[in-house]
């Protein structure tokens, strides 16, 4: 089975369109054995009538089964209510052999935001339990789930991107299709394809980039193959097996336990529960004993003397090893120099053949965070240094999106920090912004979230809670612990390939 993806034609009169690019690309899905084509919006500029009336006519010189998904232009002077008159349904569904296409519009009027909320969310919802037989579930929508590299400033990405990645991961999709930034681009979240189109045939590239479109197939087999061509005749592809079996059991002795927190915002405030953070501090202690623990910001609530002076306090009670990063709160006001005064300049720790690099992506009385260009090489760096050993990022901005969070793009340079990431192959990624606990892996790198620790403002329908991530040589296994009464659940587990010299020397005990 063969899909030629398109995206982001942007048909117009004006110069923007490059008739000449959608011709060129038109013409090799002709002549191409594809069973049928997928256009994941945009399909005009300004959602004007004279644009859905060429638009209509330049769309049929495709002599393939279409599936057309609308676009933020595409809504634009209230273009949807045009796109259902020249072009089809806003949401809908496309069967095919052993598989199914269910697309969905995620535009809000007038905004380049996006948002699949509501009744489209349990449409979506009701559909994937509809086709849960099918061989092959794919999933179209304009807006990207997770951030893209090469796109500048992080935004526009799904309101409920969390909610949306979960609810698919959940129903076990194979592949999900978008458009909207312009970059074609291809990740592996757990076993499933994300799968971003570059722009057809507008001029609106990124960094000098030329028009494409995405070649998916799908083999027999459960395989998954994206292929990228560009009307320059260069292909990039990737392909991706899915993970069989799915139960994994870890194998030899425990190489490390670590524990992650967040938000504990310690503070004289009603919503710091301190006793719930004492007792989380106490089971740490004499029940869990880890060989580090990882604080991934928001320590205090705002960035005054006399929340430092009690958080402080709080920490030094900790045993083990301890690696602290600052979150947006801890920086408020003369947060930035108190942080310095009391928990130091975070530094990269070793540990038993395990490196923790921490990551500042904090920003002063804001909340939006941002590594930087010189900080992205520097990660870069510092990951290819140690290469040879167990690399554990830790930061305070979460990179992927949370479930049950307003997605804003928090990191605004999130797409290009997790190329930097998957590229260099970074083995557990630590973040803790969002107040919710939750875990995925993108291409080979497990990325967790912590959820609050001790704050009562958290969107976790568990509770408090913290990470207990414990390392073997063949696995990660993360575990979410209820800060109040001790009790856990699965996060995820992940198989890994652990570098060669962790093997030789544990720190710690079964």
């Amino acid at each position: 089975m063969r899909i030629a993806h398109i995206s982001d034609t942007h048909i117009t009169g004006e110069s923007a369109y490059k008739g000449y690019a959608y011709d060129l690309i038109v013409n090799e899905i002709n002549r191409g054995n594809f069973d049928f084509v997928i256009h994941t919006g945009d399909v005009t500029n300004q959602g004007l009538r004279e644009e859905y009336e060429r638009a209509a006519y330049e769309l049929r010189k495709i002599q393939k089964p279409l599936v057309v998904i609308p676009g933020n232009h595409d809504v634009r002077n209230v273009g949807y209510t045009l796109f259902e008159r020249f072009i089809g349904p806003l949401n809908g569904v496309f069967e095919f052999k052993d598989g199914v296409v269910i697309w969905v519009d995620s535009t809000i009027p007038d905004l380049s935001d996006g948002r699949v909320g509501g009744h489209k969310f349990r449409w979506l919802k009701k559909k994937l339990e509809e086709y849960s037989d099918r061989k092959f579930k794919i999933v179209a929508s304009h807006h990207h789930l997770v951030p893209l590299p090469d796109t500048g400033r992080e935004r526009n990405v799904l309101f409920n991107a969390g909610d949306v990645l979960d609810l698919l991961l959940r129903h076990e999709v194979n592949l999900y299709t978008c458009g909207h930034k312009h970059v074609p681009n291809v990740y592996r979240i757990e076993d499933m394809v994300v799968d971003n189109a570059g722009c057809t045939s507008c001029r609106k590239t990124r960094k000098g980039d030329v028009n494409s479109y995405n070649v998916i197939t799908l083999y027999d087999d459960g395989r998954i193959e994206v292929r990228i061509k560009r009307v320059t005749g260069e292909q990039v592809v990737k392909e991706h097996r899915p993970v069989r079996p799915k139960l994994f059991v870890p194998k030899g002795k425990r190489l490390i336990r670590i524990i992650q927190m967040s938000e504990s915002n310690v503070s004289d405030r009603i919503y710091f529960r301190r006793k719930v953070l004492e007792n989380a501090i106490r089971t740490i202690n004499e029940k869990l004993k880890p060989d580090i623990v990882i604080h991934c910001g928001d320590v205090v609530d705002m960035g005054i003397e006399r929340y430092y002076e009690r958080a402080y306090e709080f920490y030094e009670m900790i045993k083990a090893e301890k690696l602290i990063v600052p979150g947006h709160n801890d920086i408020t006001y003369l947060g930035y120099d108190l942080f310095l005064e009391y928990f130091g300049e975070p530094e990269i720790k070793e540990l038993g053949g395990f490196t923790f690099i921490p990551v500042i992506s904090a920003q002063y009385e804001t909340p939006i965070g941002v590594v930087g260009r010189i900080g992205q090489r520097r990660l870069a760096v510092r990951l290819e240094e140690y290469r040879e050993s167990f690399t554990v990022v830790v930061m305070h901005h979460n990179i992927v999106p949370i479930p049950k969070s307003r997605e804003v793009g928090f990191l605004e340079d999130a797409g290009d920090v997790l190329r930097v990431i998957t590229k260099r192959e970074a083995n557990l990624v630590l973040t803790g912004h969002g107040g919710n606990s939750f875990g995925l892996k993108v291409e080979k790198t497990p990325i967790v979230n912590s959820g609050s620790i001790s704050w009562e403002l958290h969107r976790n329908p568990y509770g408090n809670t913290f990470n207990v991530i414990d390392v073997y040589r063949d696995m990660v296994v993360v575990f979410e612990i209820q800060a109040t009464w001790g009790s856990g659940r699965l996060v995820g587990i992940w198989k890994i390939k652990a570098p060669f010299r962790i093997s030789s020397s544990p720190p710690s005990s079964p």
